[in-house]
């Protein structure tokens, strides 16, 4: 029989979006894949009400719709605290899927090693390997999910030409430090290699934490390709838009790939989001809030439990911590979670490349109601802990 590719072998489907097949087939309540069970901002909804009509409906132009590069040019210079040229610096994608896999294939050819810090998101490791990138994991160590500076400054020695930095983190909710951004933007100086960033919860972190976008840090623009969407910022995972920030050198380069793996994102998308990316302030620090207090409510029923988990510096993720429950397997305690309790999560190993079977993640992208109904259910498991 004739194969298919080699490189396929190297990773499997989605653990996430198969955890949703599950859940959707015995009603669970889905706190595996991150997305919201609430509605955009009624602006975003309005205008989009509008371009239904009125348009866009044809393609855009490929890198992105000249009002929404604007848009996200004046938004992303304000919070990222540098200038951002609209027509030098953007590509607009369709999510922030594929801005990483443009920004992998843009910078890396077969044979070149890709550092990755473990846990990360299950893309990474496929993305580089489609690449034909050699991925060099680094431990992010529970429960706080530092790393080891000599450790990463062996991975560098090996002479990789990116590192992959999700910040806040998906999945251990970490936010780096400006101290530890500092470290690793002297290592890729040090040792040649770009920076490819995930910062799609960029505006979803909790006090005191603070996001330093490692774009802004003295010398790192022309080596760092900052990856982003709107998809948790705005609530519309579904929407697909995502963009990658860089110099125009870099840009130059990913219109072209980004030209035929997709040839553009939604145009008639495009043009409502521009109502969103010019919404004030204050609904940044709203949503700040509105997830502060999810994460608060959702803690609250993990403590009654008393398994050990990690409170999340950022994003909409929390990883508990199994082992009381008895069980040597995630994938298989998921599977029951699922079936017996009636909630779904995503067994940590398809984080980890240690072999790490006592983490499942939870996320809290919900509305409160829905949280303290998964949270009711899981109480059951104090029950069967006790025993």
């Amino acid at each position: 029989m004739l194969m298919t590719s080699r490189r396929l072998n190297g990773f499997t489907e989605s653990v996430i979006r198969g955890m949703t097949r599950l859940s959707n087939k015995y009603g669970a309540i889905n706190l595996s894949q991150g997305f919201p069970d609430f509605d955009p901002p009624k602006q975003l909804l309005d205008a989009l009400k509008e371009c239904v009509y009125k348009g866009p409906h044809q393609y855009a132009v490929t890198w992105g719709a000249p009002r929404f590069r604007q848009a996200l040019a004046k938004k992303q210079s304000r919070f990222m605290g540098i200038p951002i040229d609209p027509d030098e610096n953007i590509v607009v994608t369709c999510g922030s899927t594929e801005a990483m896999m443009v920004a992998m294939m843009t910078v890396c050819d077969p044979g070149d090693k890709v550092i990755i810090f473990s846990p990360f998101y299950e893309n990474y490791g496929a993305d580089t390997i489609l690449s034909g990138a050699i991925p060099i994991y680094v431990e992010l160590r529970p429960p706080d999910y530092s790393f080891d500076p000599d450790e990463l400054r062996r991975a560098f020695k090996q002479k990789p030409k990116a590192i992959v930095l999700c910040n806040p983190s998906n999945p251990s909710g970490k936010v780096f430090s400006k101290k530890e951004l500092l470290l690793i933007a002297k290592l890729a100086k040090e040792f040649n290699a770009y920076v490819i960033t995930d910062e799609v919860y960029e505006h979803i972190v909790y006090k005191p934490y603070v996001h330093t976008y490692v774009a802004s840090l003295p010398g790192m623009f022309e080596r760092t390709i900052s990856c982003s969407s709107l998809s948790k910022t705005y609530s519309i995972t579904g929407w697909r838009l995502g963009y990658i920030i860089a110099s125009g050198r870099i840009i130059n380069e990913a219109r072209k790939v980004h030209d035929f793996l997709s040839v553009g994102a939604p145009a008639p998308l495009q043009e409502a989001a521009v109502t969103a990316l010019g919404l004030p302030d204050s609904y940044y620090r709203h949503l700040q809030e509105d997830y502060t207090k999810k994460r608060d409510v959702f803690l609250s029923y993990l403590d009654n439990i008393g398994l050990n988990y990690t409170s999340p510096q950022g994003a909409y993720y929390v990883m508990m911590d199994i082992s009381g429950m008895g069980h040597g397997n995630d994938v298989k305690f998921c599977e029951w979670l699922v079936k017996e309790i009636g909630v779904a999560a995503v067994p940590g190993s398809s984080f980890f490349k240690e072999p790490v079977r006592h983490l499942i993640r939870f996320h809290f992208a919900k509305r409160e109601e829905t949280l303290r109904q998964a949270g009711e259910r899981l109480l059951k498991l104090r029950e069967l802990k006790s025993k």
